[in-house]
């Protein structure tokens, strides 16, 4: 498999989910500024939206959008626990996170690193975000990860996407709970590999 990538990203979040997997892949930079790939393939060539994630399996056939990719590869595993079995209440839990880390999150992250981005706008989307997390604080309250005890795949996106919170002037520091949980997956030997193979660390 190849997983394409821009460090940093949302495509740390199946960087991560493939090294907790334990599967074979190769990484490929697609920065996101230039689109081309090391070989100097123009990366709208593999993948037209010409943005990161895209996983290209075995068979040729590929892979877009994060949380898409990071269940499959939890499918490819399933003795790993990366995402409860399909067609329980759980994986539902387990979806419900990823869409909102997706929707709520990530695509509101998006816009503050516009620099179009009039600074009115920003203000009230740091005012969201903020209130986005705390929520998400509160839902950490007694638990080791999202879904409880078990490390998950929404896991590793909700820490790929609050790093970005100091890069754009997002104040998390008095959550405690989302500090005390960051600390943990950024501990992760997965975790550490895909940011160390993305020069993050």
């Amino acid at each position: 498999m190849k997983l394409y990538y821009s460090p940093g990203a949302c495509s740390l979040s199946p960087h991560i989910a493939l090294h907790e997997a334990g599967l074979a892949f190769e990484a490929v930079p697609a920065p996101t500024k230039t689109h081309q790939l090391p070989d100097g393939t123009d990366y709208y060539t593999i993948n037209p939206l010409g943005y990161v994630p895209l996983l290209e399996l075995d068979s040729g056939e590929r892979l877009r959008e994060g949380p898409a990719i990071v269940q499959y590869v939890a499918d490819q595993v399933p003795q790993k626990k990366l995402a409860p079995a399909n067609g329980t209440l759980e994986r539902y839990r387990l979806q419900e996170w990823l869409t909102f880390i997706g929707t709520e999150l990530h695509k509101t992250f998006s816009p503050l690193f516009n620099p179009a981005t009039p600074e009115e706008f920003k203000t009230t989307t740091k005012e969201k975000l903020a209130g986005r997390l705390k929520w998400v604080d509160s839902q950490l309250a007694g638990k080791q990860y999202l879904m409880g005890d078990t490390f998950s795949v929404a896991d590793g996106y909700l820490f790929t996407v609050t790093n970005w919170a100091p890069r754009v002037g997002v104040d998390i520091t008095g959550l405690a709970n989302l500090n005390a949980y960051r600390a943990r997956v950024g501990a992760r030997p997965a975790v550490q590999a895909a940011m160390k193979a993305e020069g993050l660390i």
